[in-house]
């Protein structure tokens, strides 16, 4: 029998009864130290089973993200950005107070590169998280650095694993496009849990600016794009009755790009996260006293 989150768990005097879609299973065990033993495994599949990762996300999202980033060549992709680790790197070697003889949480470790950084600074003790395969790596990582009794790598989701103690500080590299895609600062928020009172967090705050642009030649591009729906005989079918349709997908489609900011025609409004004050709850809307109005354009 596969214990998935839609599997119920119950209890009635010393039978255990486990019903899942297509089983219902009874369990009786031999003594009463069994049943002990047996209750705290239920409890730590229940607690997995009912973890706020699991709660607001689709299976078949998470297996997709965390295959992704288990790959050597997407944290290659990462680390070799330089802007990204130098910049992280210097924050770090910057703020050595912070980080010397602390305890620290690596959210989302990767290959583990930031809990390296924190090592270098001085951390007594490094916990670096992370749930994808690369987890393993990081442990190879760490052991060929001869790092092991400073950096304890956990497989796992913040979500659901268990620290040995409180940190004093927690960092993590959550900025997805547009700062909320992937949804990793819901994790990295959901680390507090571990942070000492008047902990520190890293980064400790992220800024999203939203600005009206006009771009001819981006529009072109994706007009011609949909005029392929255009066709009134393509290979002798008449595709022209689902141009509109294609015309509404690609315009609503987003386009990560670097871009000149002189196509922007007005000042951005930003939205600021200051994540040692938000809960998780507050990335899931931007209230209505956050919508303002540009010079012209109504948002």
């Amino acid at each position: 029998m596969l214990v998935t989150k839609q599997t119920v768990l119950k209890k009635n005097k010393d039978i255990h009864i486990i019903h899942s879609t297509d089983d219902i299973v009874f369990i009786r065990l031999a003594s009463a130290e069994q049943d002990k033993k047996f209750d705290e495994i239920l409890k730590k599949v229940q607690d997995v089973n009912n973890s706020v990762f699991i709660m607001r996300t689709e299976d078949s999202s998470a297996n997709q993200y965390f295959q992704f980033y288990g790959y050597l060549s997407q944290q290659q992709n990462m680390m070799q950005d330089f802007v990204r680790t130098s910049t992280y790197q210097k924050a770090i070697n910057g703020n050595f107070s912070d980080f010397n003889d602390k305890i620290v949480l690596d959210v989302g470790a990767g290959s583990g590169i930031l809990s390296f950084f924190a090592s270098q600074a001085g951390a007594k003790k490094v916990y670096a998280v992370e749930a994808s395969n690369m987890a393993q790596y990081a442990q190879q990582l760490v052991a060929s650095n001869n790092l092991s009794d400073r950096i304890t790598v956990i497989a796992g989701k913040i979500e659901e694993i268990e620290l040995p103690e409180k940190v004093d500080i927690i960092i993590s590299e959550p900025m997805g496009y547009m700062l909320y895609n992937e949804r990793m600062l819901e994790t990295y928020l959901h680390a507090k849990k571990w942070l000492k009172p008047n902990g520190k967090m890293f980064p400790s705050r992220g800024d999203l600016h939203v600005a009206p642009f006009c771009d001819e030649a981006l529009y072109m591009e994706q007009y011609n794009k949909a005029n392929f729906w255009y066709q009134a005989s393509f290979h002798n079918v008449d595709l022209s009755s689902l141009r509109d349709a294609a015309m509404k997908e690609y315009f609503r489609q987003p386009i990560v790009d670097t871009f000149d900011i002189r196509i922007c025609q007005a000042k951005s409004i930003r939205h600021v996260v200051d994540f040692l004050e938000a809960d998780e709850e507050d990335l899931h809307r931007i209230g209505e006293e956050e919508i303002k109005t540009f010079k012209g354009f109504e948002v």
